[in-house]
């Protein structure tokens, strides 16, 4: 297959997925709105530490695309200590929402059982479902670090890099579009 074609399939593959994603979170978090109007809805605040992963995740969108700078310069060192921190930034989110749940465990928030409630029921489905797009971002941006200490992107041949970019950047910016929808309208 030609090198351009092959680029091409990838992305679409990848854009196609996305907007998969994108419909189920929007239909999640259509289904939330609509939920809201039950009189057993219980309103609550973001736990403090959803507020830490969110700064994580930002800062991991931005030492990705540091790394990517880094890669079409030429650095490959620096390409790959910046994908060590885009890695290290991701678990810190990772670490940072289960802590969130933690918080909310504690404040009487439960997913099931007699003492949970839609409103909270919601909440973990919808941030669990997410951090399951977060560990696939995790397991893929480890083959990228693995396949740049290996030297096998170049300013001139970097897909999977690329590939791997731009899913990390769509799974940071949703969880941004989550934090802000559970904030304002939770």
């Amino acid at each position: 297959m030609e090198q351009k074609t092959k680029e091409r399939t990838f992305k679409q593959m990848l854009w196609i997925s996305m907007i998969s994603m994108t419909m189920m979170f929007a239909g999640l978090t259509s289904a939330y709105v609509v939920s809201k109007g039950r009189e057993d809805w219980l309103s609550f605040e973001l736990p403090s530490a959803f507020f830490i992963s969110t700064l994580l995740i930002v800062l991991s969108s931005l030492s990705f695309y540091l790394a990517k700078k880094s890669l079409m310069a030429g650095d490959q060192t620096k390409t790959t200590w910046l994908l060590a921190l885009t890695l290290v930034l991701g678990l810190g989110f990772v670490f940072y929402q289960f802590n969130g749940f933690g918080q909310l465990i504690d404040a009487g928030l439960y997913t099931t059982g007699p003492q949970s409630n839609v409103a909270s029921s919601f909440l973990y489905v919808i941030t669990a479902t997410h951090l399951l797009h977060i560990f696939v971002g995790i397991i893929v941006l480890l083959r990228v670090l693995f396949n740049n200490v290996r030297k096998k992107y170049t300013p001139a041949s970097h897909l999977g890099f690329s590939l791997s970019a731009i899913f990390w950047h769509f799974v940071d910016a949703l969880w941004i579009y989550l934090f802000l929808f559970f904030y304002f309208i939770g």
